[in-house]
C-alpha cells in the first residue's frame, strides 16, 4: 500500500496530459468529438465490447452492432437471439446476455442514470464500467481503471508490487491523479486521455518515455524500471479439456445444431451436438455414444481453442444422412453466418466444411 505522502509527492499534472490529449486524441467510432455531447449508449456499448478485447478487434463489431441497433431502445426491443447473433465472435457471451438485460432495464427507466451507484445496479455494469460511463458520458469526476490506466498509474508511482495484489494500490494512485483540479474540470477528457496515453505512449513493453507528457513526474522512468511495470505474478498453466462434436448434414443442405444451456460457459449460444468437455480425451466408443444419429462417422479434423481458464481440444466427426431427425434443430448451411455461433464453433464449422480453423 502507498502512503498519502508518497502519492502526493509523485502527482502528475493533469493539465499537461490534457494538453497532449487535445493534440493527439484518437478518433474512435464511439468517441464524441470535442464539440459533441457523448452518447451514453455508445459509451456503454463500447466499454462492454472492449472488456477482454482490443480496440482494433472491436471496431468492426461495434460498427455493425450500432448499425443494427442504433439506440438502446432498439437493442431492448430485439430478441436475445438477435443480440447473440450480432455478438458472435466477440467471446465472453455472458456480456451479450447482460447487455440485452441492461438495455431493457435502461429503456424502461427512460435512459441511463447519471449516477455511479445507479449505473452499478444495472445488469453487467461493475465499478469500472460505471466509472467509465459516469466520467465520459456524464462528466462525473471518476477515474475508470482499465489495463491502460493500471499501467500508467503503476509507472507514475513506481508501484512494484506484482499484479493482481497491486490493484488496490494502483486504484488509489489513479484516484489521486483524478483529484487534480484540471482533471476534475474535464473528467470525460481526462479519463479518455489516460486510456490514450496507455494505449500509445505508455505501452506494455516499450514505453515511449521521451515524448510522454508526464515524463518529469514518472518515478518508474526515473528508476529505470518503466518497462517492467506493472509486475506480473507467474502465470499458471491452463488445464486442457477435450471434447468431440458432430457435423451432421443432410441431402437438403441442412446441418444439425443445438442450443447450449442458458447458464454457464457460452450460455444460450448455438453449437454442434457433442460430448461434454472433460480433462481426459474421449475414446471413439465413448464419443459415439453421444452421436446424434446412427451414421457412417468419419474424422473431419481437430480444433484448438483457448478460453480464459483452460485450453480446449475438439475432435470433429462428420456424416451425411438423407434426412436429419436428431434432437436440436436443422439450419440451412447457407444461413450459418447469421447464426449465433461462438468462435470455437465457427472454427469447428470451418474445419468440418473443409476449411482451416
Amino acid at each position: 500500500m502507498l502512503s498519502s505522502s508518497v502519492l502526493s509527492s509523485a502527482i502528475a499534472p493533469a493539465a499537461s496530459l490534457l494538453r497532449w490529449y487535445d493534440r493527439h486524441r484518437r478518433r474512435l467510432p464511439w468517441r464524441a468529438e470535442s464539440s459533441e455531447v457523448p452518447d451514453p449508449y455508445r459509451v456503454w456499448l463500447s466499454e462492454i465490447m472492449l472488456q477482454q478485447t482490443t480496440v482494433t478487434a472491436v471496431i468492426p463489431y461495434y460498427e455493425r452492432f450500432v448499425s443494427r441497433f442504433p439506440t438502446v431502445q432498439a437493442l431492448a426491443a430485439a430478441s436475445l437471439d438477435e443480440v447473440l447473433s450480432a455478438w458472435a465472435g466477440l467471446g465472453y457471451y455472458a456480456r451479450a446476455r447482460n447487455l440485452h438485460a441492461c438495455a431493457r432495464a435502461v429503456a424502461e427507466m427512460g435512459g441511463f442514470p447519471a449516477d455511479l451507484e445507479a449505473l452499478r445496479a444495472l445488469p453487467g455494469i461493475g465499478a469500472y464500467t460505471a466509472a467509465a460511463i459516469g466520467a465520459i458520458a456524464f462528466g462525473i469526476p471518476a477515474v475508470p481503471v482499465d489495463g491502460n490506466v493500471e499501467r500508467v498509474a503503476a509507472r507514475i508511482f513506481a508501484i512494484e508490487q506484482p499484479m493482481p495484489a497491486a490493484r488496490t494500490a494502483i486504484r488509489l494512485a489513479a484516484e489521486q491523479l483524478g483529484q487534480d483540479p484540471a482533471a476534475r474540470a474535464r473528467p470525460s477528457d481526462f479519463a479518455q486521455a489516460l486510456f490514450d496515453l496507455g494505449a500509445s505512449i505508455c505501452s506494455p513493453t516499450t514505453p515511449a518515455c521521451g515524448v510522454c507528457p508526464w515524463l518529469a513526474a514518472c518515478q518508474a522512468r526515473r528508476l529505470g524500471i518503466a518497462a517492467e511495470l506493472p509486475r506480473r505474478s507467474p502465470k499458471k498453466l491452463r488445464p486442457v479439456r477435450y471434447g468431440v462434436h458432430f457435423w451432421l448434414t443432410d441431402d437438403s443442405g441442412g446441418v444439425l445444431l443445438r442450443r447450449r444451456p442458458a447458464k454457464g460457459l457460452l450460455g444460450g449460444m448455438t453449437e454442434l451436438p457433442g460430448t461434454d468437455w472433460r480433462a481426459l480425451p474421449w475414446t471413439p466408443t465413448e464419443a459415439l455414444a453421444f452421436a446424434p444419429a446412427a451414421a457412417d462417422w468419419r474424422p473431419a479434423g481437430q480444433v484448438r481453442h483457448g478460453f480464459t481458464h483452460f485450453e480446449l481440444i475438439l475432435d470433429i466427426l462428420a456424416a451425411q444422412v438423407p434426412r436429419i431427425a436428431g434432437q436440436g434443430f436443422v439450419q440451412p448451411l447457407a444461413a450459418l453466418d447469421e447464426t449465433a455461433l461462438p468462435s470455437v464453433m465457427r472454427k469447428c464449422v470451418r474445419i468440418a466444411a473443409g476449411g482451416k480453423p
